[in-house]
């Protein structure tokens, strides 16, 4: 694999596992062109690559990511901040097309769009002292980063918008009741446990699981005729995969299956 890293983005292979590391921990991970295209780079390398089966995306230091760079606010020019925008854009948009299970790690805060960063990986696992907020109010600002879609589709409009107007931090006990996280840990077993989990996701059906990813993005946007045809013409494909002759033996043989992602 070519070396992905640079100065505001560590990334590096650890099996199946590609994981990213937001690297700017002394201005907790806030955004950079330099780490959005970095991520950029990083996620081209995944969909080409089949030895990559799933992408783990965390934070160096105090916190995943404050979001956009506080202290930088107000001095972009109008061109400037679309710009960077249109490739935080793209950045989001390349998570949700990626085939491939995309974990955010959270420990600190995710903040602004660092959490809606967060909110487009298709699993958070964070660690029991984190906070989630959407602080764009706070400073006359809308949220970004797919934050409006984001929250309205897994809280629904009301809850949405009191996150949005009142900029209140959410604790991380709270986010899985509500469903906006996965799975907590204490910080001290936060990497270990992410890890597991996103092996044990490396070691599924990863077509399968890249599809099925697919289908439930797609889900709120379509209707159900739709959905049905579309699960009807991708369970024809898979039906000829390597991994489901794997788990109809494994089946047979009284045995877990051992999947290729082919």
């Amino acid at each position: 694999m070519i070396n992905l890293s640079n100065e505001h983005l560590s990334v590096s292979l650890n099996g199946p596992v590609l994981s990213c590391v937001l690297n700017r921990p002394d201005s907790l991970n806030a955004f950079s062109d330099q780490m959005v295209a970095g991520l950029q780079d990083a996620l081209h390398e995944a969909e080409r690559n089949e030895d990559i089966k799933v992408i783990v995306l965390s934070g160096a230091g105090r916190s995943f990511s404050a979001g956009g760079d506080v202290k930088n606010m107000g001095k972009a020019t109008a061109k400037e901040m679309y710009e960077h925008l249109g490739a935080l854009n793209k950045l989001i948009l390349m998570i949700k097309d990626l085939a491939k299970p995309v974990v955010a790690v959270v420990h600190g805060y995710a903040a602004g769009a660092g959490f809606n960063l967060a909110l487009a990986c298709d699993q958070i696992i964070a660690a029991e002292e984190s906070k989630f907020v959407l602080s764009f109010a706070q400073v006359g600002l809308v949220s970004d980063g797919g934050g409006h879609y984001f929250l309205a589709k897994i809280l629904g409009p009301y809850r949405a918008k009191e996150l949005l107007f009142k900029a209140e931090p959410v604790p991380a006990e709270t986010a899985l009741k509500w469903g906006l996280v996965n799975r907590v840990f204490p910080l001290s077993d936060l990497e270990e446990g992410a890890m597991d989990y996103a092996l044990s996701l490396a070691k599924g059906p990863v077509q399968a699981l890249g599809m099925m990813k697919k289908l439930v993005d797609q889900s709120d946007q379509s209707d159900l005729a739709t959905i049905l045809e579309q699960e009807r013409l991708v369970q024809t494909m898979m039906a000829q995969t390597n991994d489901h002759k794997e788990g109809i033996q494994a089946f047979k043989d009284k045995r877990k299956p051992v999947f290729a992602g082919k």
